[in-house]
């Protein structure tokens, strides 16, 4: 019997190793393929094109929200969960003491999905009592839906912006549970925040960018405190303030 040396020992050993990872990887995918319902993934793919039809400009924003809101309230979450392989990717979570942790959300190549998705996203972990602090968007339509625990989510129409603030209106004030969800555009509920209620707590995100090539505001968030001078009408007088303030503020 031949004696290994001890390179060729570890190169042996190595492939064992890459050969049992890539087994499992592979075992994994069949895994996704036959766990995963069906309609799942044509509810993914229908959320997809409805964002290409947005960055297409073939839907308004407002007519998008309320189609997105349509097709959020068909999802089944337990599903959902196990296409994003939620619970390797929640495992050993740390979460912050302000504001939300973003976790990459990652999906599985399979039939009827899309190679490239038309919106980034994320899911935003939270611990009780903290928030996705207020704030509004600017040329972006986002949509949340809710994945794990309870929150309690306020919106406000956005309808003057001035130098230094924003004149915003409340619109919506209330508790939203799991497979809720909510929407973001220029034009309808531009501000939101959310705070957990409970611990931990999860929120799927989708945003749609750029969305008006000729627009002269930088896409991307804008930081607000709601809790502004009141005007008539119900109208808020709201600070525009940078990130920091916002999650001392609200975090």
């Amino acid at each position: 019997m031949s004696t290994l040396s001890r390179r060729e020992f570890a190169q042996q050993a190595l492939g064992s190793v890459l050969t049992l990872s890539l087994l499992e990887t592979l075992f994994r995918c069949d895994a996704f393929a036959d766990e995963v319902k069906p309609a799942t993934v044509k509810w993914l793919a229908d959320v997809n094109q409805l964002g290409r039809d947005l960055k297409d400009q073939k839907l308004e924003q407002v007519a998008w929200q309320k189609k997105v809101e349509e097709l959020y309230a068909k999802a089944d979450i337990a599903d959902f969960l196990r296409l994003i392989d939620f619970e390797k990717l929640t495992k050993n979570l740390e979460l912050k003491d302000s504001g939300a942790r973003s976790l990459e959300v990652n999906f599985p190549k399979l039939e009827g999905l899309p190679e490239k998705y038309a919106w980034g996203r994320q899911i935003f972990a939270l611990k009780k009592g903290r928030s996705v602090v207020p704030h509004g968007h600017n040329n972006m339509a986002t949509a949340f839906l809710i994945l794990k625990g309870n929150f309690h989510g306020r919106h406000f129409d956005r309808i003057e912006d001035q130098d230094e603030h924003v004149l915003i209106k409340p619109t919506i004030d209330r508790k939203f549970k799991v497979g809720e969800c909510s929407t973001v555009s220029d034009y309808k509920d531009n501000v939101h925040w959310f705070q957990a209620l409970d611990a931990p707590a999860f929120i799927f995100n989708i945003h749609v960018s750029g969305l008006d090539p000729d627009s002269d505001k930088t896409t991307g968030r804008v930081y607000i405190d709601p809790n502004g001078e009141q005007l008539k009408d119900g109208v808020i007088r709201a600070r525009v303030i940078e990130s920091d303030e916002a999650h001392k503020l609200y975090g």
